[in-house]
């Protein structure tokens, strides 16, 4: 044997090995993600009662289920909702009892495989835009409570509309491997560290409500980084806030009851009031809540651990001594908030007509980038399923880019106290959001 043939065998001995030591680490992922998962209960389907169809109304407002299974003027439950993603658009599904395009025929077992493992009854995979990586948590007898609520409803007919997305995203087998490498498909556990309170909170806020799908950011693969919990990210568009017990980006300085209030009604003075899907999930679900269960949650949000950089939409503009350090109120700005804003939100920020207009501490003007205070200027907003009073209308076609950048740097200058980084540039892309 040559030189060159001893070097070549030797290495082929070497890539083998190396092979073998990959193969066998990469089955022994598979082997232990596989394993953690809890095991499916399998079962006839539950006799719903009219005790069972009631706690699963009461779950399926908690789950906040109708946010995205509900169009505006839409059959309740029907489907069509559109989720715009990077690499194309999804469309939220029928899950009434319609047996052609609902989920009529399927058992109890098929809607716990669909909210523990992101399957459905025929097989397909669901993609993770319907949260069953937390949904995952459910107990069976909740998911069952909510299926017999579903069930219980007028069917409506609503044939799905075609996902639009690029490949290699658009073969949804693709999701088997996203499952195994991020689905974690254990259900809720109780802590013994943590209080009966607490442990309820944690159910609520992550199995029911799911807040991280919004309140997280993601990694490359589109998971939510369990590392950065609640610290806060932009989805579509709006800038969800770290709602961590970080005191500057966070919750830390608000008071249970404040934390409460907010939940419950979708304001508290002194912090701003919810729009966009927040407002939808103070409108959907968490008004529905008992006041035990909202305690529950603040209690939990409290234990969670503060993110050092969680992302509260602010910065380190102010100068030291708390004041804006930099910028001036343009006067375009002001002109355009007096002939259009003043009168509801008054220039001294407290709100004429309800709390609810109040701009003073808002979380909206007091980011520099004006992420939330823009899109509430295109698209407006609407509490009247709160508050009956609650209601502002749209600017996006009575403004220029230059003018709603202006008036939003103004309203962060004046009421933030802190200069506003808003350009025109960032209003035309918050359009095509």
């Amino acid at each position: 044997m040559t030189r060159v043939q001893t070097r070549l065998s030797r290495w082929l001995r070497v890539a083998g090995a190396l092979m073998a030591v990959v193969l066998i680490g990469l089955g022994g992922a598979v082997v232990w993600r596989l394993s953690d998962h809890d095991p499916e209960v399998t079962m006839p389907d539950r006799q719903p009662t009219p005790e069972l169809i009631a706690r699963g109304e009461y779950l399926t407002k908690a789950a906040d289920c109708a946010a995205c299974h509900t169009v505006p003027g839409g059959a309740p439950f029907g489907g069509g909702l559109s989720f715009k993603l990077p690499f194309g658009t999804i469309y939220s599904t029928n899950i009434t009892a319609d047996r052609e395009t609902g989920i009529g025929t399927w058992s109890d077992d098929d809607f716990v495989r669909a909210l523990h493992q992101g399957i459905a009854k025929d097989g397909t995979h669901l993609y993770p835009a319907f949260p069953y990586t937390s949904y995952t948590g459910m107990t069976r007898d909740d998911a069952i409570a909510i299926k017999a609520y579903l069930f219980s409803l007028a069917p409506a007919h609503a044939p799905a509309r075609a996902s639009d997305l690029s490949f290699p995203f658009n073969q949804r087998w693709t999701l088997a491997f996203w499952n195994l490498a991020f689905l974690h498909a254990q259900r809720f556990h109780d802590d013994a560290k943590l209080s009966a309170q607490e442990n309820r909170g944690i159910y609520l806020a992550t199995a029911l409500g799911h807040c991280g799908e919004c309140h997280t950011p993601r990694n490359a693969g589109f998971a939510t980084k369990e590392s950065a919990q609640f610290s806060g990210t932009i989805v579509n568009g709006w800038r969800a806030y770290d709602i961590t017990a970080n005191k500057r980006s966070g919750i830390g300085s608000w008071s249970d009851g404040q934390l409460v209030e907010y939940l419950r009604t979708g304001h508290t003075d002194g912090h701003g009031s919810a729009t966009g899907p927040m407002g939808e999930v103070v409108a959907n679900s968490l008004q529905f809540l008992s006041p035990e269960d909202l305690k529950a949650i603040v209690a939990y949000l409290r234990a969670v651990k503060p993110i050092p950089d969680g992302d509260g939409g602010e910065d380190s503009a102010l100068g030291s001594d708390g004041r804006r350090s930099a910028g001036a109120e343009d006067a375009l700005g002001q002109k355009i908030f007096e002939a259009n804003c003043m009168g509801c939100h008054l220039m001294n920020g407290e709100g004429r007509q309800t709390p609810y207009a109040a701009l003073s501490g808002s979380h909206a003007v007091r980011d520099p980038r004006g992420t939330n205070l823009v899109e509430v200027l295109l698209s407006g907003a609407d509490a009247r399923a709160v508050h009956p009073l609650v209601t502002m209308p749209r600017f996006e076609g009575g403004l220029t880019d230059d003018e709603l950048a202006a008036l939003a740097n103004f309203t962060i200058g004046h009421f933030g106290d802190r200069p506003g980084r808003v350009t025109a540039a960032d209003v035309k892309k918050a359009r095509s959001n």
